[in-house]
């Protein structure tokens, strides 16, 4: 049976490949993006459900006449309503068509605006013909980040790129400009590359509902293989749905064994090309600058698959990257400019904060006019700093703008997040018969490797119509920050075995309302997954931390053994509660405080900031740097 690819398929039906890639899954077809291939039995079954909707359209109910002599503004349309323009800026706002604030409605926004209000528009039909006229949009350079391990090669690559592109051209070829770099392959191809920590930026990003990212370029190095980090990369890429190509690095160093590197990727599911895989590899030598102009090819080779256009004539659109405060220029923020143009002297909004262009900072840290799509600039003129993941609008209208502006400040207020809550296990069965999710998304962390196993063959067991389970990401040791970050980017939860969130990752699921789970017996890891999923949730014992002491120093006593001593650094520590031995993250002994001791007393308690020296039941072997982490149990509906 033959195959075809997503994107060719795409071309046929006449659809745009995004659309088609979106359609699939919501139908079940098992891709990962526009490079995957579907059999023919497939695609006749598709090509036959989509000519199917298209007829289911033709015959919709006939909806009233509503005449314009022309398109009409945001203002005119909403007098015509009989509503206020704000809530019909918003209406646009929520489908992204933010230019149609600026001037006439577009002609397909318009139809779609009356049908919910039972009505269509009747044009002059010169107008109505040249309305539904579709302009091909100019192309736009990609945007690149370089994920992998921490000592892969990524910023040794950056630099190659960097200086191999300087050294071809008069102009320099790239500029470096507020952590970008673009990098001018001729006079018409261009590739923007983001200088940011990694896979945790995009991901950050994605977990507000943003893709600042077209492109991830995943860096193995060619002497060390699959790393852990490498793993995380690659499920942080695929969560964030873009296309990845392997650079494989460090093929100058003796004894390389580039198969086995391609052995290792492929039971992560990223499988060459030659092998029957959907993903580029190239191999190159950052440090001896070779194979550096194969893999600017293969990312401008994709980017054309992807067929990334923009319109850069209308008012722009951009993501706020991050955001600073500079003494002499006040409020500003780091912006990926997604379409149109942004101008100095432009109104604009992004989230609870508005403002005026005042600056723009571009290539060179020198200031500039304007910035189009692909474009990273630094904009100053906001009237507090926005928020990281943030969406930034261009507004002609200055009232406009104020009102939207404090429109979405009360709903920061009230604590209406424009992001979706994340699903907690106790309410996903009412949201998968909601329609809401079909999923469980998971991040596993786990003690050992073998725990890791049983845990994942274990759920792989569970079968419930109409709900499934995704491992986003899986790996040995402590709950981090990034895990949670890649939870909450998926709506998911993270499921801890015998290990510990540390601190950054606590104060990031607070901060995103992620939920993380912890267990110390598989079998009730599996049992509550599996009753949520079948809507089974039983009251449950909550485990409450009421406080952390770090081990200092050791005491040895005669008779005793060793003391602990400890300086606490949150809550209070009681004699007599429940307490948990973390080292590294991991639980190593469960059990309670049997001694607690204030220089030669003996106390009740001890709260954050002080010293004390307490003893653990069961447990003899302490060492520096120990946490012990004291909590209660409560009952849980």
């Amino acid at each position: 049976m033959g195959k075809i690819r997503v994107y060719k398929l795409a071309e046929e039906l006449k659809v745009h490949t995004k659309d088609l890639v979106d359609y699939l899954k919501k139908e079940g077809v098992s891709i990962r993006n526009h490079m995957s291939t579907i059999d023919e039995e497939t695609a006749d079954l598709i090509r036959e459900m989509i000519e199917t909707e298209k007829e289911e359209k033709m015959e919709e109910e006939i909806l009233e006449p509503m005449e314009f002599n022309k398109l009409p503004t945001l203002k005119e349309l909403a007098f015509k309503l009989k509503m206020k323009p704000i809530d019909l800026a918003i209406k646009l706002i929520n489908r992204g068509d933010i230019d149609s604030l600026n001037g006439e409605i577009k002609y397909n926004t318009l139809v779609e605006i009356l049908k919910e209000y039972k009505k269509r528009p009747i044009l002059p039909k010169e107008l109505e013909k040249k309305a539904e006229e579709k302009k091909e949009l100019p192309l736009r350079p990609p945007v690149v980040t370089i994920i992998g391990h921490v000592d892969h090669g990524k910023t040794t690559l950056l630099d190659a790129i960097r200086n191999s592109r300087i050294a071809q051209s008069e102009a320099g070829g790239i500029t470096q400009h507020i952590g970008a770099y673009e990098v001018s392959l001729d006079k018409k191809r261009k590739i923007v590359f983001i200088d940011t920590p990694g896979h945790e930026a995009f991901t950050t990003m994605r977990a507000r509902g943003v893709k600042a990212t077209d492109i991830a370029v995943l860096v193995v190095a060619a002497d060390d293989g699959v790393k852990p980090q490498t793993i995380e990369a690659i499920n942080h890429a695929r969560a964030a749905n873009v296309p990845i190509i392997v650079a494989i690095n460090k093929i100058d160093k003796p004894g390389v064994q580039i198969n086995r590197v391609k052995e290792e990727l492929s039971k992560h599911g990223i499988i060459p090309e030659e092998w029957g895989g959907e993903h580029t590899f190239v191999e190159i030598s950052a440090l001896q600058r070779k194979g550096i102009e194969d893999l600017l090819e293969m990312i401008s080779l994709t980017a054309e698959i992807l067929d990334l256009r923009a319109d850069d004539k209308k008012p722009g659109t951009g993501i706020v990257i991050e955001s600073r405060l500079d003494k002499t220029k006040g409020a500003g923020a780091k912006v990926l400019i997604k379409e149109g143009k942004i101008k100095t002297g432009d109104f604009f909004i992004s989230g609870s904060t508005f403002g005026k262009v005042r600056t723009i900072i571009g290539g060179n840290n020198k200031p500039i006019k304007e910035a189009g799509p692909s474009n990273i600039v630094e904009i100053y003129g906001f009237s507090s700093l926005p928020e990281a993941g943030s969406y930034l609008y261009v507004i002609r209208d200055n009232k406009l703008a104020k009102e939207l502006s404090e429109y979405f400040k009360e709903l920061k207020e009230q604590g209406k997040k424009e992001e979706e809550k994340t699903v907690s296990l106790d309410d996903l069965l009412e949201k998968i018969k909601g329609g809401e999710t079909k999923k469980l998304s998971l991040v596993i962390k786990a003690d050992v490797q073998g725990s890791l196993e049983a845990i994942e063959k274990s759920l792989s067991k569970i079968d419930m119509e109409g709900a499934e389970i995704e491992i986003l990401h899986k790996g040995i040791g402590g709950i981090s920050e990034t895990d949670v970050m890649l939870a909450s980017a998926s709506k998911g939860i993270v499921v801890g075995f015998n290990v510990r969130p540390d601190s950054k990752a606590e104060k990031a699921a607070q901060r995103e309302k992620v939920e993380i789970r912890i267990y110390r017996v598989i079998y009730e890891l599996i049992e509550d997954i599996e009753r949520a999923l079948k809507g089974l949730l039983e009251p449950v014992l909550r485990e409450v931390v009421v406080g952390k002491a770090e081990v200092r120093q050791i005491f040895k006593i005669p008779k005793v053994g060793q003391v602990a001593g400890c300086f606490v650094l949150d809550g209070k520590i009681k004699r007599g509660s429940k307490a948990r031995l973390i080292r590294d993250q991991v639980v190593i002994k469960d059990s309670f405080i049997n001694s607690l001791k204030r220089f030669k007393d003996d106390v009740g308690e001890v709260a954050a900031g002080y010293e004390c020296g307490l003893t653990l039941e069961g447990v003899k072997d302490y060492k520096e740097g120990d946490i012990i982490e004291a909590y209660v149990e409560e009952v849980v509906e």
